[in-house]
């Protein structure tokens, strides 16, 4: 089965489809799980297919600097090498090597940057990513690109746009010249940057469309600029791409951002909050976010969510959840992060459902209203 994109329903611009991979077929609009280094922090694989993940994200700068290339190449992959048989993506590590301000110096050629585990030298140019993310395996590559800065001064987005769409030419040249190293099909996502300016944001998409990628992404969002212009830079972007295509719009990740997001047209999210702030405390609900190290949940023995059928919530209480951190037991960052997750992949599910019944305006606003209310007081 080769890559492909169906585009089944549209209700205003939010989209429901399916993405075919070797490895399964992807329900858009998708939350991609964070795997940066090959896994989801606190969490089993297995407990992940449990509770309804698709695909998870992987991350090629990490990946090149451990295990490396050369295991990876010797497993068959990193499928095999973290036994996950569904979907996987990869970035190509260019945020990363990009927010190692003072480790890195970019050129025409690429990037030349010091590991951040052991100050080691390393150099990406475009081909060199496209060769490491081969070896990787993943069923979606990431063109390596030039995340800009926020602030940016417009001749400085300007130079880095047209960067970014050179090394995105030399990518797509490297993909076709490079076959496969495993037995599965690769897609390979172009990704649109710009900074806040709409004229880059514009020349840069128009002419990665021309280039004719399996997907696209919008880059260089949630870095910095307020919540209006990142809804306005994707709303901007998603207009203009090819609707047969798949858009992810890579970084963000609040609930509130997700909803918006997929109003504007978006199939595609990651973001490390739910995994983070579940590693630390935080639960994500349908009333709201819960901070359970706070001392109010101390004696407060209901679950963390009554509209929540995950194993956490039917089985443990805040106060037992708020115990495990303040005990610095593992058990507490493993429920979290499972709740957190199942409860993100359970709101992707019920927008997918929301825009196939032409309801995606009302359920949108409806859940937003529950959302938004205070959690503490939650089913009183």
């Amino acid at each position: 089965m080769s890559f492909r994109f169906e585009l089944h329903t549209t209700d205003g611009s939010a989209r429901a489809g399916l993405i075919h991979t070797d490895h399964g077929v992807i329900e858009t609009p998708v939350f991609l799980p964070i795997g940066t280094q090959g896994t989801v922090k606190s969490i089993e694989p297995r407990e992940l297919e449990e509770i309804g993940a698709q695909i998870i994200l992987g991350n090629a700068y990490h990946l090149s600097l451990k295990p490396g290339e050369e295991i990876l190449r010797r497993v068959g992959g990193l499928h095999r090498f973290v036994g996950w048989k569904k979907p996987i993506l990869t970035d190509s590590g260019g945020f990363q090597i990009f927010s190692l301000k003072g480790l890195r110096e970019i050129s025409e050629e690429g990037v030349r940057f010091q590991s951040h585990i052991d100050g080691s030298l390393h150099f990406f140019s475009p081909e060199r990513v496209i060769e490491l993310e081969r070896a990787i395996g993943a069923d979606i590559i990431m063109v390596l690109d030039e995340c800009a800065p926020n602030p940016c001064e417009y001749e400085y987005a300007r130079e880095s746009v047209e960067r970014t769409l050179r090394w995105a030419e030399r990518c797509k040249a490297s993909f076709s010249d490079r076959p496969a190293e495993y037995e599965h099909t690769q897609a390979l996502f172009g990704i649109v940057q710009g900074s806040t300016y709409e004229n880059l944001r514009e020349q840069c998409l128009r002419k990665l469309v021309d280039m004719d990628f399996a997907g696209y992404a919008i880059g260089g969002l949630a870095v910095g600029e307020s919540a209006s212009e990142m809804y306005d830079i994707t709303q901007f972007c998603a207009e203009q791409l090819p609707p047969g295509k798949p858009r992810y719009l890579m970084g963000v990740g609040t609930p509130e951002n997700l909803l918006e997001s997929i109003e504007r047209g978006c199939d595609m999210f990651d973001c490390v909050l739910p995994t983070r702030n579940g590693r630390n405390g935080m639960a994500f609900t349908s009333r709201g976010k819960l901070t359970l190290k706070n001392s109010i949940y101390k004696e407060d023995f209901r679950s963390l969510d009554p509209d929540c059928s995950c194993y956490t919530c039917q089985n443990f209480g805040r106060a037992y959840l708020r115990y495990l951190f303040q005990s610095k037991e593992i058990l507490g960052m493993q429920l979290l992060t499972l709740h957190n997750l199942s409860f993100y992949f359970s709101f992707m599910r019920d927008a997918r459902n929301a825009i196939r019944r032409g309801q995606f305006a009302s359920w949108k606003a409806n859940t937003l209203g529950r959302y938004q209310t205070d959690p503490v007081g939650l089913h009183n």
